[in-house]
């Protein structure tokens, strides 16, 4: 590790109480690991600094040499390195990490919860009538799961007309103003969540939509994150190479500035999109298919490749 990158992580540990070295951002966890840290964390404090290794190579590797500790997430308080994630549930399990935060595990009060009655319908139905007990999670990346269940010792307990809704505290503090409704769709039906405290996701763009866009005049910046030999091959009117330049210009742009990313088939710029939320953008798109899909749904004169 070189002297800057410890210096750097040096600053960061000692200049905030509490720091977490982790995968994502912690509205956002990109790890199973750093998501249960983030649970833990989210039960003490209302605010603390997390950090995302995967966005910078040199502190990803830095950390695990500077606590000589080979895993991630690292948590450190008060300058000191706490440890990783078993290390971290099982102080939580003995009630020491109260100690070491400093603080009491905080009380969690009922969030306000909508179930329409579309969604209501749908409960009852599926749990042949009986008014139901139902457990919602909130996984990392935001995603939810609803399964019948019963109440457990340390549960939130929401209760509406005619169900019950249980959840772990982690999940209680990230679904005050959700609503659980029931929608139909092409391949059939499902429970959809509205919830106002979810950040910003990178939005799936169809070929078709990108091109009807473009026929609008719709405002938006098109990036190409694909290597100059590729786009010599073959590229999309408009877009711009994500190369050094074009960085300063997203750089430049307003947060709220639509932006879009392609690559070839919708991976790599899928991470560009990612990233491009982590720097405060809130209006994302990835081109799905990439431009192969672009070839072949809307401008066959595209060559693929």
């Amino acid at each position: 590790m070189s002297d800057a990158v410890h210096e750097r992580i040096d600053g960061l540990v000692k200049s905030n109480e509490v720091v977490l070295f982790m995968k994502g951002v912690r509205d956002a966890p990109q790890c199973g690991f750093s998501a249960r840290v983030v649970d833990v964390l989210d039960e003490y404090l209302p605010h603390y600094e997390t950090i995302d290794v995967l966005s910078d190579p040199a502190i990803r590797q830095g950390i695990k040499d500077y606590a000589s500790w080979p895993t991630i997430p690292q948590l450190y308080v008060k300058g000191e390195f706490v440890g990783g994630c078993d290390i971290i549930l099982e102080m939580n399990q003995s009630g020491e990490l109260s100690g070491v935060l400093g603080v009491e595990r905080g009380e969690v009060k009922p969030p306000e919860v909508f179930v329409t009655d579309g969604a209501k319908a749908k409960l009852l139905e599926f749990n042949d009538g009986e008014p139901p007990v139902v457990r919602l999670e909130v996984a990392s990346g935001w995603q939810y799961g609803m399964d019948f269940d019963e109440a457990r010792d340390g549960d939130v307990t929401v209760e509406g007309d005619g169900w019950t809704i249980v959840m772990k505290p982690s999940a209680a503090r990230k679904v005050d103003g959700l609503t659980i409704d029931f929608v139909e769709g092409p391949q059939g039906g499902g429970f959809k969540m509205d919830n106002p405290n979810e950040p910003p996701k990178v939005r799936a763009l169809a070929p078709e939509q990108l091109k009807a866009w473009m026929d609008e005049g719709k405002s938006f910046e098109l990036f190409d994150v694909r290597t100059p030999e590729e786009r010599e091959k073959a590229h999309i009117e408009g877009a711009r190479l994500l190369d050094d330049e074009a960085v300063a210009y997203i750089e430049s742009l307003d947060k709220n500035q639509t932006v879009v990313f392609h690559c070839h088939h919708g991976m790599r710029s899928l991470r560009a999109a990612q990233r491009a939320l982590e720097m405060g953008f809130t209006d994302v798109h990835n081109l799905v298919g990439g431009i192969d899909a672009w070839s072949q749904q809307v401008d066959t004169d595209v060559p693929r490749y």
